[in-house]
């Protein structure tokens, strides 16, 4: 597909006194039939709706009709002031355009995939001699062999244990591969080959690599067979032990092909994606089809831009969903879309391959999209059940605190540290959804000036770089990410730190603080808001349990991340942050010395005496540890 040319975005000349279709039939005397994108916008100059077309003027022509349409789009015509237009080359640029303006704007009618996540993969690294197998999110900037998507991170630990029992890769990190003195416990439990300390050579080891590849490729028939004759020859050789380690690999292959769920026979690679839709709400369930193997599924549930229909939300998460995500061959929908050929197009563009897009009516294609069709029912049946709970809960939040209405956004910060050290602060989101995993915030703790353990000061930090960024991305408070209500993880004092904090920087929201209550006992929990007394909650109020809960998953969060943090720095060695030290000298300086602490006390001369290690290297090693200046 050829480089998309800057759009052309034409001028507004309707008359501002014209609104709804009156308005729309205006627009339309002066369009032409080129393709593009338009956006409907109200008084308030905010975006409505963002749509593409073919042809702009057929497309917007169908809004000037006084009547046909739906209540959706009858109150979207209607709220309608202004409209702006932008012309493309290409249809395909225009859906392209559309997809990504619908991301920036997030207009109230348009169909929004609000809870898009990146998905993890399996990696093959190959930028070493013994390639390590690894789970690896984001880009794919590591040199190697990527397999998935997988649905989720516990379908890739599953993926992964097998093939550490079939094929014994090593999963350590290159540091952890270069400082090897003698096999570790994976080595001792069969799950890796122990390249580190030569228990394999480099010709054998890249044989199971490949066979670990053709495994996620699904020619699993095939290993089977080829190790069926290696243990022959082997047994036939005298080579027991070989013999052996054959077997046990061949029985650990045929353990996981017993283990594994749905195995289609006549779909090798395939996304499989169902929408169903019940009071208003909308799931969408994908399935993700890999080498002939079920590597998990995932469900979604997209905004529905105040009533789509089921074609709507398919085409609109098509876009959304594929925007940061490369696109399989075949994706197989449960309702037929508008613009099939279109998206098919943009898709193919993207991932460089052909892309079909089906909706299949007999045969296992059928059974696969009918599977996922159930998931979506069943997955939405739960979430409206505990819905309908949390919107009573919400509701009985905003009684106790004396709020306007029910809170849309909980918002509850939390710190860890110990004694100061590795300091992290964390939010959690909650809000008539249950907690919005998506929306958590961390931060690490960076004010000098802070003494060790002040958490008054810690929350004042974490409170002002949120709301200060907060402010600069949406000064009028128009999006959704301002909270209703904030909940502080402390007393009286952390209530009025905060609330310092936040009138200084012109930002009013409710505010209360959880504070542990007599003798720290759960259940006894004080509720502190600025200028007012204390009080507690009953011991059974339902809204008690919410706001622990709501606590407890801030506290989980809070102390995550700060372990997450103090194993960091408590595995980083300071040898990796000296210029010229790679693996190898890394790793005869560790055998040499034995610790790192060894080193830094060492020499010069003693320094030379390490295997690779010249008079040069010895004296900015030595100056590194002892280099004060």
């Amino acid at each position: 597909m050829t480089d998309p040319q800057p759009p052309v975005q034409t001028e507004d000349p309707a008359p501002r006194r014209l609104r709804g279709a009156a308005l729309i039939a205006d627009y339309v005397s002066r369009l032409d039939s080129s393709p593009g994108v338009y956006r409907m916008l109200n008084d308030k100059q905010e975006v409505l709706y963002v749509g593409k077309a073919r042809n702009l003027k057929a497309r917007v022509s169908n809004y000037a009709r006084p009547t046909g349409h739906s209540a959706r789009i009858a109150r979207m015509i209607h709220e309608t002031t202004h409209m702006m237009f932008l012309t493309t080359r290409t249809e395909t640029e225009a859906l392209l355009l559309e997809q990504n303006l619908i991301k920036q704007l997030k207009p109230r009618y348009n169909v929004l995939l609000r809870d898009d996540k990146s998905f993890p993969y399996i990696l093959i690294d190959k930028t070493t001699p013994f390639p390590e197998i690894r789970k690896h999110r984001g880009a794919r900037t590591v040199k190697g062999a990527y397999f998935g998507p997988f649905a989720s991170a516990s379908a890739v630990n599953r993926t992964l244990n097998h093939l550490e029992r079939v094929f014994q890769l090593r999963n350590c990190s290159d540091a952890m591969f270069a400082s090897r003195t003698r096999p570790c416990l994976q080595y001792q439990i069969k799950r890796c080959s122990a390249p580190c300390v030569g228990k394999i050579g480099e010709a054998d080891y890249q044989r199971t690599v490949d066979d670990a590849e053709r495994f996620l490729q699904g020619k699993t028939t095939a290993i089977q067979k080829e190790l069926a004759e290696e243990m022959m020859a082997a047994s036939e050789a005298l080579e027991f032990e070989r013999a052996a380690a054959l077997r046990d690999r061949i029985q650990a292959l045929t353990t996981v092909q017993q283990s594994q769920g749905i195995n289609p026979r006549g779909v090798s690679e395939a996304d499989v994606i169902a929408v169903h839709m019940e009071g208003g709400q909308a799931c969408v369930q994908v399935f993700f089809i890999r080498a002939h193997q079920s590597w998990g599924n995932h469900d979604f549930y997209p905004k529905t831009g105040s009533g789509a229909e089921e074609p709507e939300i398919l085409e609109a998460f098509l876009g959304q969903f594929y925007d940061t995500k490369e696109p399989p061959r075949l994706i197989l929908l449960s309702h037929a879309i508008e613009d099939a050929d279109l998206m098919q197009e943009a898709l193919a563009g993207k991932a460089g391959h052909r892309v079909e897009i089906a909706v299949p009516q007999r045969g296992e294609k059928a059974e696969l999209v009918e599977n996922a069709l159930r998931n979506a029912r069943e997955s939405l049946g739960r979430r409206m059940s505990e819905s309908a709970a949390t919107a009573r809960l919400l509701k009985g939040v905003a009684e106790a605190f004396d709020l306007p209405a029910p809170p849309a956004r909980i918002e509850v910060y939390d710190n860890s540290h110990i004694q100061g050290t590795n300091a992290v602060g964390g939010m959690i989101v909650a809000g008539p959804e249950g907690f919005l995993k998506s929306q958590y915030r961390k931060w690490n703790i960076r004010g000098d000036e802070l003494t060790p353990g002040d958490d008054f000061g810690m929350m004042k930090e974490v409170l002002t770089r949120r709301f200060a960024r907060l402010l600069k991305e949406d000064p009028e408070h128009r999006g959704e990410n301002w909270p209703d209500l904030l909940l502080i993880d402390g007393g009286a004092g952390q209530v009025s730190a905060v609330r310092e904090i936040m009138d200084r920087m012109g930002v009013d929201i409710p505010m209360v603080g959880v504070a542990k209550g007599i003798d720290r006992d759960q259940g006894k929990e004080e509720f502190h808001r600025t200028g007012q007394r204390p009080f507690a909650l009953p011991r059974q109020d339902p809204v008690l349990y919410y706001i622990q809960r709501l606590r407890d998953e801030a506290h989980r969060w809070a102390i995550g991340a700060h372990r997450a943090k103090r194993a960091k720095s408590q595995m980083a060695n300071p040898l990796d942050e000296i210029p010229g030290i790679g693996a190898t000298r890394k790793r005869a300086l560790l055998q040499h010395f034995g610790s790192a602490k060894a080193v830094s006390r060492a020499g010069v001369t003693d320094l030379m005496e390490a295997p690779g290690i010249s008079a040069a290297m010895a004296e900015t090693i030595w100056n590194f540890f002892n280099d004060k200046g």
